[in-house]
Protein backbone atom coordinates (compact mmCIF):
# COMPACT_ATOMS: atom_id res chain seq x y z
CA UNK A 1 0.00 0.00 0.00
CA UNK A 2 2.81 2.70 -0.81
CA UNK A 3 2.76 5.51 -3.45
CA UNK A 4 4.92 7.59 -5.48
CA UNK A 5 5.82 11.30 -5.15
CA UNK A 6 2.83 11.89 -8.65
CA UNK A 7 0.54 9.21 -6.71
CA UNK A 8 0.49 11.63 -3.32
CA UNK A 9 0.25 15.35 -5.96
CA UNK A 10 -2.80 14.04 -7.46
CA UNK A 11 -4.88 12.51 -4.44
CA UNK A 12 -4.07 15.79 -2.37
CA UNK A 13 -3.96 17.97 -5.47
CA UNK A 14 -0.48 19.90 -4.29
CA UNK A 15 2.41 20.97 -6.52
CA UNK A 16 5.10 17.73 -6.93
CA UNK A 17 7.52 20.69 -4.78
CA UNK A 18 4.79 21.05 -1.96
CA UNK A 19 5.59 16.98 -1.55
CA UNK A 20 9.43 17.35 -1.53
CA UNK A 21 9.41 20.44 0.90
CA UNK A 22 6.89 18.39 3.35
CA UNK A 23 9.54 15.33 2.90
CA UNK A 24 12.38 17.85 4.00
CA UNK A 25 10.65 20.35 6.01
CA UNK A 26 7.91 18.69 7.68
CA UNK A 27 9.76 15.30 7.91
CA UNK A 28 6.66 13.30 6.22
CA UNK A 29 8.06 9.84 6.61
CA UNK A 30 9.32 8.11 2.71
CA UNK A 31 11.39 5.19 2.15
CA UNK A 32 13.63 4.72 -1.51
CA UNK A 33 12.78 1.46 -3.34
CA UNK A 34 14.78 0.85 -6.67
CA UNK A 35 15.68 4.92 -6.47
CA UNK A 36 12.27 5.67 -6.28
CA UNK A 37 10.82 7.68 -3.06
CA UNK A 38 7.56 5.55 -1.59
CA UNK A 39 4.75 7.10 0.63
CA UNK A 40 2.93 4.45 2.71
CA UNK A 41 -0.71 5.22 2.62
CA UNK A 42 -1.12 4.57 6.28
CA UNK A 43 2.17 7.05 6.94
CA UNK A 44 0.47 9.94 4.41
CA UNK A 45 -2.52 9.78 6.54
CA UNK A 46 -1.16 9.74 9.87
CA UNK A 47 1.35 12.34 8.89
CA UNK A 48 -1.24 14.93 7.38
CA UNK A 49 -3.43 14.36 10.04
CA UNK A 50 -1.10 15.04 12.63
CA UNK A 51 0.24 18.32 10.26
CA UNK A 52 -3.67 19.59 9.53
CA UNK A 53 -3.22 18.78 6.15
CA UNK A 54 -6.35 19.31 4.55
CA UNK A 55 -7.67 15.32 2.98
CA UNK A 56 -9.40 15.91 -0.68
CA UNK A 57 -12.21 13.40 -1.38
CA UNK A 58 -10.04 11.85 -3.96
CA UNK A 59 -7.53 10.45 -0.93
CA UNK A 60 -10.29 9.27 0.93
CA UNK A 61 -11.90 7.14 -1.91
CA UNK A 62 -8.66 6.19 -2.83
CA UNK A 63 -7.87 5.04 0.76
CA UNK A 64 -11.19 3.62 1.19
CA UNK A 65 -11.75 2.31 -2.69
CA UNK A 66 -15.05 1.47 -3.76
CA UNK A 67 -16.28 -0.93 -1.62
CA UNK A 68 -19.86 -0.09 -0.09
CA UNK A 69 -19.46 -2.67 2.67
CA UNK A 70 -17.07 -0.64 4.48
CA UNK A 71 -18.03 0.91 8.18
CA UNK A 72 -19.63 4.73 8.83
CA UNK A 73 -18.10 6.32 11.19
CA UNK A 74 -20.94 6.77 12.69
CA UNK A 75 -21.76 3.08 12.95
CA UNK A 76 -18.51 2.57 14.55
CA UNK A 77 -19.03 5.26 16.98
CA UNK A 78 -22.59 3.60 17.92
CA UNK A 79 -21.13 0.82 18.46
CA UNK A 80 -18.01 2.24 20.14
CA UNK A 81 -19.70 4.81 22.51
CA UNK A 82 -19.20 8.40 23.40
CA UNK A 83 -17.69 8.43 26.95
CA UNK A 84 -17.58 11.64 29.83
CA UNK A 85 -15.01 12.05 32.69
CA UNK A 86 -12.21 9.11 32.01
CA UNK A 87 -9.92 9.71 34.58
CA UNK A 88 -6.30 10.03 34.49
CA UNK A 89 -3.09 12.31 35.53
CA UNK A 90 -0.64 11.12 32.37
CA UNK A 91 -0.59 9.51 29.32
CA UNK A 92 -0.11 5.71 30.61
CA UNK A 93 -3.06 5.92 33.38
CA UNK A 94 -5.12 7.82 30.79
CA UNK A 95 -4.62 5.12 28.24
CA UNK A 96 -5.27 2.68 31.06
CA UNK A 97 -8.34 4.07 31.88
CA UNK A 98 -9.69 4.05 27.88
CA UNK A 99 -9.38 0.41 27.96
CA UNK A 100 -11.18 -0.21 30.35
CA UNK A 101 -13.98 2.02 29.88
CA UNK A 102 -14.53 1.26 25.87
CA UNK A 103 -16.79 -1.18 24.46
CA UNK A 104 -14.95 -4.72 22.90
CA UNK A 105 -15.79 -7.86 22.46
CA UNK A 106 -15.18 -10.14 25.57
CA UNK A 107 -12.86 -11.62 23.84
CA UNK A 108 -10.33 -9.19 23.53
CA UNK A 109 -7.82 -9.24 26.17
CA UNK A 110 -7.20 -5.60 27.66
CA UNK A 111 -4.24 -6.07 29.16
CA UNK A 112 -2.58 -7.19 25.60
CA UNK A 113 -4.66 -4.04 23.92
CA UNK A 114 -3.01 -1.20 26.72
CA UNK A 115 0.36 -2.62 25.57
CA UNK A 116 -0.46 -2.20 21.97
CA UNK A 117 -1.19 1.37 22.45
CA UNK A 118 1.16 2.17 24.74
CA UNK A 119 3.67 0.66 22.47
CA UNK A 120 2.26 2.50 19.61
CA UNK A 121 2.94 6.16 21.80
CA UNK A 122 6.25 5.15 22.10
CA UNK A 123 6.96 4.95 18.25
CA UNK A 124 5.33 9.32 18.27
CA UNK A 125 2.46 10.72 19.60
CA UNK A 126 -1.15 9.72 18.26
CA UNK A 127 -1.95 13.47 19.52
CA UNK A 128 -3.38 15.51 16.08
CA UNK A 129 -3.31 19.25 17.91
CA UNK A 130 -6.25 21.62 19.63
CA UNK A 131 -6.48 19.24 22.48
CA UNK A 132 -6.98 15.45 20.61
CA UNK A 133 -5.68 12.43 20.13
CA UNK A 134 -6.12 9.46 18.19
CA UNK A 135 -4.88 6.84 19.74
CA UNK A 136 -4.92 3.43 17.78
CA UNK A 137 -3.06 0.06 17.11
CA UNK A 138 -0.35 0.35 14.81
CA UNK A 139 -1.11 -3.02 13.22
CA UNK A 140 -5.15 -3.06 12.94
CA UNK A 141 -5.71 -6.76 12.96
CA UNK A 142 -3.56 -7.60 16.06
CA UNK A 143 -7.16 -7.55 18.18
CA UNK A 144 -9.22 -10.66 16.31
CA UNK A 145 -12.27 -7.96 16.33
CA UNK A 146 -14.68 -8.66 13.66
CA UNK A 147 -16.50 -5.40 13.43
CA UNK A 148 -14.91 -1.87 13.86
CA UNK A 149 -15.62 0.00 17.00
CA UNK A 150 -14.37 3.83 17.35
CA UNK A 151 -14.70 5.42 20.66
CA UNK A 152 -14.91 9.20 21.91
CA UNK A 153 -13.60 9.80 25.24
CA UNK A 154 -13.79 13.05 26.73
CA UNK A 155 -11.07 13.36 30.01
CA UNK A 156 -11.82 14.55 33.26
CA UNK A 157 -8.86 16.70 33.02
CA UNK A 158 -6.04 18.40 30.43
CA UNK A 159 -3.33 15.09 30.11
CA UNK A 160 0.11 15.85 28.49
CA UNK A 161 0.30 13.65 25.31
CA UNK A 162 3.12 14.88 23.87
CA UNK A 163 1.32 16.41 20.37
CA UNK A 164 2.25 18.17 17.94
CA UNK A 165 1.55 22.11 19.03
CA UNK A 166 2.27 20.82 22.59
CA UNK A 167 -1.32 20.77 23.57
CA UNK A 168 -2.34 19.09 26.65
CA UNK A 169 -5.17 16.46 25.43
CA UNK A 170 -8.89 16.76 26.63
CA UNK A 171 -10.38 14.82 23.95
CA UNK A 172 -9.62 11.06 22.55
CA UNK A 173 -11.10 8.94 19.57
CA UNK A 174 -9.80 5.44 20.00
CA UNK A 175 -10.48 3.37 17.31
CA UNK A 176 -9.98 -0.57 16.98
CA UNK A 177 -10.46 -2.16 13.34
CA UNK A 178 -10.59 -5.96 11.76
CA UNK A 179 -8.54 -5.22 8.55
CA UNK A 180 -6.02 -2.56 7.18
CA UNK A 181 -8.78 -0.98 4.99
CA UNK A 182 -11.44 -0.47 7.50
CA UNK A 183 -8.80 1.04 9.57
CA UNK A 184 -7.62 3.84 7.11
CA UNK A 185 -11.17 3.98 6.09
CA UNK A 186 -11.85 5.18 9.34
CA UNK A 187 -9.01 6.97 10.60
CA UNK A 188 -9.28 9.33 7.25
CA UNK A 189 -12.69 9.53 8.21
CA UNK A 190 -12.15 10.87 11.46
CA UNK A 191 -9.39 13.05 9.79
CA UNK A 192 -11.79 14.86 7.47
CA UNK A 193 -14.36 15.48 10.85
CA UNK A 194 -11.75 17.00 12.40
CA UNK A 195 -11.12 19.80 9.96
CA UNK A 196 -14.74 21.12 10.33
CA UNK A 197 -14.58 23.95 13.02
CA UNK A 198 -18.16 23.65 13.99
CA UNK A 199 -17.29 20.04 15.00
CA UNK A 200 -13.93 20.49 16.44
CA UNK A 201 -16.17 23.50 18.69
CA UNK A 202 -18.37 20.93 20.08
CA UNK A 203 -15.79 18.43 20.98
CA UNK A 204 -14.17 21.54 22.93
CA UNK A 205 -17.54 22.02 25.31
CA UNK A 206 -18.23 18.35 25.46
CA UNK A 207 -21.59 18.68 23.90
CA UNK A 208 -24.08 16.30 24.13
CA UNK A 209 -23.87 12.80 22.56
CA UNK A 210 -26.92 13.61 20.69
CA UNK A 211 -25.50 16.59 19.31
CA UNK A 212 -22.09 14.78 18.13
CA UNK A 213 -23.71 12.10 16.40
CA UNK A 214 -26.07 14.61 14.40
CA UNK A 215 -22.98 16.65 13.15
CA UNK A 216 -21.04 13.02 12.45
CA UNK A 217 -24.00 12.45 10.02
CA UNK A 218 -23.79 15.49 8.31
CA UNK A 219 -20.07 15.36 7.97
CA UNK A 220 -19.96 11.94 6.38
CA UNK A 221 -23.24 12.85 4.10
CA UNK A 222 -21.05 16.29 3.02
CA UNK A 223 -18.37 13.56 1.79
CA UNK A 224 -20.35 11.21 -0.01
CA UNK A 225 -21.29 14.52 -2.02
CA UNK A 226 -17.98 15.27 -2.72
CA UNK A 227 -17.18 11.65 -3.84
CA UNK A 228 -20.27 11.78 -6.25
CA UNK A 229 -19.57 15.23 -7.77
Amino acid sequence: MELLVKDVVRLLNVPENTVYAWIEEKKLPVCTVNGQIRVSKVDLLEWATQSGIALTAKFLGALSGQDLALPEMTEALERGNILYNIPGKDKPSVLRSVVKAITLPARVDRDFLLQVLLAREALGSTGVGDGIAIPHPRNPVVLNVDQPFLSLLFLEKPVEFDSIDKKPVTVLFTLISPTVRAHLHLLSRIAFALHNEGFKEKLKRQAPADDLFSDLKRIEGSLAQQRQS
